[in-house]
């Protein structure tokens, strides 16, 4: 099973490089592979490069199929915002109520190559934004306000004594 890196690894609070194509550093196909089964091992709805200790502007989510997103970008969002519970396998059972905007348009390269622009809502919007924030170096811990966060601090505290 791949590895997570630890939530103090450089490699998350750095950003990414763009992934190059014309002369990949990985092959991208392979990338997808590792990735999405990283995902799949570790429970995860999305999972980003860095978290992998790898520096490219690359994530995979979960939809009907993983979908393999390279140098992703929103292009538009909805006014709409939505305030929900988020999670993330670099910070496990850590659950912090995060405010997204629920309509997305983004554009991102697929593993093949094709650059596609996709609509997305709700909780894929959400696993988009979230995984895209990785590759900017910003932990979903970030766009919380202090009082969520304390309060999904609390939480946790509480189901860790709960368990022991």
């Amino acid at each position: 099973m791949t590895e997570l890196v630890p939530p103090n690894d450089p490699v998350l609070k750095d950003g990414t490089e763009r992934f190059d194509f014309s002369n990949p550093p990985i092959d991208p196909v392979e990338l997808y592979n590792t990735l999405g089964q990283a995902m799949i091992d570790h429970g995860g709805m999305g999972l980003a490069a860095p978290q992998i200790g790898l520096p490219y502007r690359f994530f995979v989510m979960r939809s009907e199929n993983i979908i393999g997103c390279f140098n992703p970008k929103i292009v538009d969002t909805s006014e709409e915002f939505v305030l929900l519970e988020e999670s993330c396998l670099t910070y496990p059972n850590l659950y912090v109520k995060v405010k997204r905007p629920r309509v997305i348009k983004v554009r991102y390269t697929l593993p093949d190559g094709q650059t596609v622009t996709e609509q997305y809502q709700d909780i894929t919007a959400r696993v988009f934004q979230h995984e895209l924030d990785h590759l900017d170096g910003i932990c979903h811990l970030q766009r919380a306000n202090r009082y969520h966060l304390e309060q999904a601090k609390k939480a946790k505290k509480l189901s860790e004594r709960k368990h022991k």
